[in-house]
C-alpha cells in the first residue's frame, strides 16, 4: 500500500516523477528554440516564405511546450523546502547561488524576449525580431548549463569545505565547472537538439505520407533529417567521453550500469542479464567477452571496478540503472543508424520518398525523449544512495515530515501532471492536424504583407 512507504521513498518518488514529466519540455524549447531561430535565419537569408510558414507553425508548439516547462519547473524549486530542507539547509549555499544564476540570467532572459519573439514580428521590424528569437533560444542554453552545473556538482563535488555539517563554497569556479559538467553540459545539449529534430522530422514524415502540405514538409523534414545525422552520431561520441569521466568518478555507477559486481579486466559487454541485488549476482547473462572493457577503458585488459568494492548500503539500485541505461544506448544507436540511412537516401535522391524510412521516423520520433527519461534515470539512480556524492546520503536529506502528507501531494501531483500532459498532447495533436495555416500573412521589407498559400513556397520575399 502506498501509505505503508516511508517519507524518505515516497520523496523520491514525487521527485523522480515531477523532475521526469518537467524535463522533456526544457529538452523540447531548447532543440525548437534553435530551430527557430535556423528558419527565421534561413527567412531573412533567402526571402523564401517557406521558411516563414515552417517558423510559424513550430512556434506553436515552442510556445505551449515552454509554459509548461516553466510551471513544472518552479515546482522543482519548492520541493528542495518541502521535501529536501535538510538537503537545502546543507547545500543551501552552493546549490541556490547556481539556481538564482539561471533566473537572474536565464529566465529573465527568455521572458523579456519571448513576447517580442511571440507576437512583435509586425511591430519591431525583422531584424529585431529575429534577435529576439536569437535571446530566446540563448536564454534555454544559459538556463539548461546553470541547471547541470548544480546538478553536476551534485554528483561530482568540488571547490567546497564542510563546516558544521554546513557546505562551504571555497572556489566557485571549481564549483560550476565541476569535473562532470563539460561532459553532462555536452550530452544533454545534443540530446535536446536530437529530440526536437526527430519530433520535427516525424511530423513532416507524417504529412509526406498523406501527400499533405508537401513543400512544408520536405523542406522540414530535409532540416531536420541534416540535425538527425549530425547530432546522433556526434551523441556516440560525447556518451563516449562522458562514460570515461564517470567511471573515473563514479566507479559505482559504471558498475551499476554494466551489472559489474566483481572488480576484474577484460570484462564482457552484457547485452542482457537479471541482476540480483540480494544474492549480489546476475543471472541469464549474455555478453560479448573483453567488449566491455574495451568500451570503458578503451583496452581489451582494462581493469573496471565491481559493486563488491563497496559495502551493499553504499551501491545504486543495480537492475533500474542495468535496464535504463541499454534503453538509452539502445535507442542512441537506433537514432545513429536512422541519421546515417538518411544521409544515404539523400544521396540517392529519395529522402522524402521512400515510405519504409518515412514510417520508421514517424514510430521512432519519440524515441529522443525515451532516451532522454533513461538517461535521467541512469544518472540520478546511478548516483544512489548519496545526494551529494560521497558526502550527504540520501536519507539525511529529506524533510522531517509524515508519509501521508508525501503521499496526499504526490497523487495531487499525479492528477494534475495527467490533466497536464494530456491538454498538451491534444492541443499538440490538433495543431499537427490541422498542419499550417492555409494562407499566412508574410511580412515584406517594406511593411507590407503577403498571404500565401502553407502548401507551396510562394515567391520569394525580398530580405532585408
Amino acid at each position: 500500500m502506498l501509505f505503508n512507504l516511508d517519507a524518505l521513498l515516497l520523496s523520491r518518488i514525487q521527485f523522480a516523477f515531477t523532475v521526469s514529466f518537467h524535463i522533456v519540455f526544457p529538452a523540447m524549447t531548447i532543440g525548437l528554440a534553435a530551430f527557430l531561430v535556423v528558419l527565421e535565419g534561413a527567412w531573412l537569408r533567402t526571402g523564401e516564405a517557406i521558411y516563414f510558414t515552417l517558423y510559424k507553425f513550430w512556434s506553436k508548439l515552442f510556445a505551449l511546450a515552454f509554459g509548461i516547462g516553466v510551471v513544472t519547473g518552479l515546482v522543482l524549486s519548492y520541493e528542495f523546502g518541502t521535501n529536501w530542507s535538510r538537503f537545502a539547509a546543507a547545500a543551501g549555499n552552493v546549490i541556490g547561488p547556481l539556481m538564482g544564476y539561471e533566473v537572474l540570467t536565464a529566465f529573465f532572459l527568455e521572458a523579456g524576449f519571448l513576447g517580442i519573439m511571440l507576437f512583435g514580428l509586425e511591430r519591431v521590424g525583422r531584424r529585431l525580431h529575429f534577435l529576439a528569437t536569437g535571446m530566446v533560444s540563448l536564454g534555454t542554453l544559459v538556463s539548461m548549463t546553470w541547471i547541470l552545473s548544480a546538478n553536476s556538482w551534485m554528483h561530482t563535488p568540488t571547490g567546497y569545505e564542510i563546516v558544521g555539517g554546513t557546505f562551504h563554497v571555497t572556489d566557485w569556479w571549481a564549483v560550476i565547472l565541476n569535473p562532470s559538467f563539460p561532459y553532462r553540459l555536452a550530452h544533454m545539449a545534443t540530446a535536446a537538439f536530437l529530440s526536437a529534430a526527430m519530433g520535427v522530422a516525424g511530423v513532416s514524415a507524417w504529412y509526406l505520407l498523406q501527400a499533405r502540405h508537401q513543400a512544408f514538409a520536405q523542406k522540414g523534414f530535409s532540416l531536420a533529417m541534416w540535425m538527425v545525422a549530425i547530432a546522433a552520431p556526434a551523441q556516440v561520441v560525447i556518451g563516449d567521453l562522458h562514460g570515461l569521466n564517470t567511471i573515473h568518478h563514479q566507479p559505482m555507477k559504471v558498475a551499476a550500469m554494466e551489472g559489474h559486481w566483481e572488480t576484474s579486466r577484460g570484462i564482457p559487454m552484457l547485452l542482457f542479464a537479471i541482476p540480483d541485488q540480494a544474492a549480489a549476482t546476475n543471472h541469464y547473462e549474455i555478453g560479448i567477452p573483453r567488449l566491455g572493457s574495451l568500451i570503458l577503458t578503451h583496452t581489451w585488459d582494462g581493469e573496471v571496478k565491481g559493486l563488491h568494492e563497496v559495502p551493499a548500503e553504499d551501491r545504486p539500485p543495480v537492475a533500474i540503472v542495468f535496464y535504463a541505461f541499454r534503453v538509452m544506448v539502445g535507442i542512441g544507436m537506433l537514432l545513429a543508424a536512422i541519421g546515417l540511412l538518411g544521409l544515404w537516401l539523400r544521396w540517392r535522391g529519395r529522402l522524402s520518398t521512400t515510405p519504409l524510412y518515412l514510417r520508421l521516423v514517424v514510430a521512432s520520433s519519440p524515441l529522443g525523449f525515451v532516451a532522454i527519461l533513461a538517461g535521467w534515470v541512469v544518472t540520478e539512480v546511478g548516483r544512489q544512495p548519496w545526494t551529494v556524492y560521497g558526502q550527504m546520503r540520501t536519507a539525511d536529506s529529506v524533510s522531517p515530515v509524515a508519509a501521508g502528507a508525501v503521499a496526499s501531494s504526490l497523487a495531487l501531483f499525479v492528477l494534475v501532471y495527467s490533466v497536464l500532459i494530456l491538454a498538451f498532447l491534444l492541443y499538440a495533436w490538433r495543431a499537427v492536424r490541422l498542419g499550417p495555416s492555409e494562407q499566412l500573412e508574410v511580412p515584406l521589407h517594406d511593411g507590407r504583407q503577403r498571404a500565401t498559400a502553407a502548401g507551396a513556397p510562394p515567391a520569394a520575399a525580398p530580405a532585408e
